[in-house]
């Protein structure tokens, strides 16, 4: 069967000095793989675009190796299973390999794919966002990182995107007083008027300072920082003895090849003894079954919302990955590549 397929592929061509262009990937077609022994054929039905995708592109320091050039493009998948030489999986199976690609048609070892537990009340989609990698770094970003407790104050930069969304109304659900930092009046409503923010701020229109001394008038105990740069700076100078910063991207930075700058005032961690702790969510990979049955109950129990923004067609995936870096989707940005079942 496989023989007779196609894959479309992104393949990195050159690896990008500053904005990602039509120069550094090329969409190729090959022949599908046959499965080998142990291993199985997946039809990618969603792939992630996520800001990490700029970082695995070059070849500064990182926490994956970086991606080679003339290889395809590393990206989170979710697909089904149309060929198995595996005792763990059949076809017909929902799966994640746990690290899939630019591509149509994915072959992983069985021990390198999750199964997907779908339930029936929960769109597919879902799995790639609120119950996925994004659901998933809130969770363990917030709760194990931040560590929250009722009646503290959290800021949350990039609030409107995919994983601050969720950060922000997991820190409600723990008893926060939450303010989030948001680009566009449109999406500082949606904040606090749909998911329950106790303000927002417009870095686009605002003073962030000034809207953080109005909005925390007691200063900031948990920062969930995903962003980087001078709006970093304002919510850690702001920050009160003992505060959290949870650090899972700079994406303000991923662009340039230079060292990301951090906070300007370091001395800041010493005179209020702060904790500052980056972290990526394959730290907490053992941990997923806790972080999914708890997101799944709040999800079904109608305690989260989230959005998706979903591209169609694999040829898509360059532009969207643009789209992204301009902050032009709304919501957790995916595309799909293939049929749901």
């Amino acid at each position: 069967m496989s023989s007779k397929l196609q894959n479309r592929r992104w393949l990195l061509r050159k690896r990008p000095q500053a904005d990602i262009g039509s120069e550094h990937l090329e969409l190729v077609t090959e022949p599908v793989p046959e499965p080998g022994d142990g291993q199985i054929l997946v039809r990618n039905i969603y792939l992630s675009l996520d800001p990490t995708h700029r970082l695995w592109m070059s070849d500064r320091e990182q926490y994956l190796p970086p991606v080679e050039v003339g290889q395809v493009m590393r990206g989170g998948t979710l697909g089904i299973v149309e060929q198995s030489r595996s005792e763990r999986f059949a076809p017909g199976d929902l799966v994640k390999p746990v690290i899939g690609g630019w591509e149509e048609y994915t072959v992983v070892p069985e021990n390198w794919a999750r199964p997907v537990d779908r339930h029936p009340d929960i769109p597919l989609s879902a799995y790639m966002s609120v119950l996925g990698s994004t659901g998933l770094t809130a969770y363990f970003g917030l709760l194990h990182v931040g560590q929250p407790k009722s009646g503290e104050t959290v800021v949350v930069n990039a609030a409107a995107g995919a994983v601050g969304s969720i950060v922000g109304q997991i820190a409600r659900l723990q008893g926060c007083h939450v303010v989030g930092i948001a680009g566009g009046a449109e999406k500082c409503r949606w904040l606090t008027e749909q998911l329950g923010f106790d303000g927002a701020i417009d870095y686009r229109t605002e003073n962030v300072g000034q809207r953080l001394d109005a909005l925390c008038p007691g200063g900031v105990d948990v920062q969930f920082e995903n962003v980087g740069g001078e709006i970093m700076d304002a919510v850690y100078s702001r920050l009160n003895q003992d505060g959290r910063m949870a650090l899972c991207g700079m994406i303000s930075g991923y662009n340039d090849e230079r060292p990301m700058p951090g906070p300007s005032d370091f001395g800041r961690i010493l005179m209020k003894r702060l904790t500052v702790r980056g972290f990526i969510i394959l730290d907490f990979q053992k941990r997923f079954p806790e972080g999914l049955e708890a997101l799944s109950r709040w999800v079904l129990q109608g305690d989260l919302k989230w959005k998706n923004h979903v591209l169609e067609g694999i040829d898509q995936a360059h532009e969207g990955l643009a789209l992204l870096f301009r902050g032009g989707n709304d919501g957790k940005l995916m595309v799909r590549l293939s049929p749901e079942p």
